[in-house]
């Protein structure tokens, strides 16, 4: 679902209701500090507060994520499986609205978080995920450029693919999450699995909505060798999420029609 309603059309949190944003980083000192200037530089939205989880940085993402308001929570103990960390993130928080928002995927513009939280706020009783509109850096390559366009843009291009989802820049609620945690299991694809698995769950399907108005700047020039690994890592993670244990036939996405962003399909 393509998010179109105008934002002023949402009427304010329930009372009571926070956000907590929580930002994953690691080694990310070049974007950091503009991602999280962009996050309190959020108007309209709910009161949130930020929680920044650092997977061991050797670079200054830490020390620059320091000088703001910010609560560090640290990851659970590794091998690092994004699903364990995910969940112990969400149970940490203390808003009722959960925002992931990757220390890189810089916020464009002050209404992000507003227009991310619309569709949530439009029905708070309904279980709902919404995805940002990710946009291409200024130095993203021609192809990335491309893709960006196919997989976000106005949606119409994805409307038409099987699923799609990312959680880099994406809400839901916490009660939901803590009902339907993430995958523990696989190391990669654990916010499409997520997401498929409870689109299709038999009571209270969750609604999967993209808000071309939520703006993230979010992209990586991939080598072809980082592109393979990753590939590769989605590719395996398939066969092993809960979902296509029960039934392959299940999972989204031949592994050949995978875009480059590595969400669309």
């Amino acid at each position: 679902m393509v998010w179109t309603d105008p934002t002023d059309s949402i009427g304010t949190a329930p009372p009571g209701v926070t956000a907590s944003i929580l930002v994953r980083a690691r080694n990310d000192e070049a974007l950091v500090g503009r991602t999280l200037e962009g996050i309190f530089a959020q108007e309209g939205a709910p009161p949130f507060e930020v929680v920044v989880c650092d997977d061991a940085s050797t670079d200054r993402t830490r020390e620059i994520a320091a000088r703001f308001p910010v609560r560090f929570v640290e990851p659970p103990p590794r091998p690092y499986m994004p699903g364990q960390t995910l969940n112990a993130l969400v149970r940490e928080a203390r808003g009722g609205i959960i925002v992931f928002n990757n220390s890189d995927a810089v916020p464009v513009g002050r209404d992000w978080l507003r227009e991310l939280l619309a569709p949530l706020l439009a029905t708070p009783e309904k279980p709902r995920a919404a995805f940002a509109n990710q946009q291409p850096r200024a130095d993203a390559g021609a192809l990335v450029r491309k893709d960006h366009e196919r997989a976000f843009g106005d949606g119409r291009v994805q409307a038409t693919w099987r699923f799609f989802f990312s959680l880099a820049s994406s809400a839901t609620w916490k009660w939901l999450l803590l009902e339907a945690p993430f995958d523990e299991t696989i190391r990669y694809s654990e916010d499409v699995e997520w997401a498929w698995r409870n689109s299709r769950r038999g009571r209270d399907p969750v609604d999967i909505v993209y808000c071309p108005r939520a703006r993230v700047e979010h992209s990586h020039n991939y080598t072809l060798r980082e592109l393979a690994v990753r590939f590769r890592g989605e590719g395996a993670s398939e066969p092993s999420s809960a979902t296509a244990r029960r039934s392959r036939a299940n999972w989204p996405v031949p592994p050949a029609r995978r875009s480059a962003t590595g969400r669309g399909w």
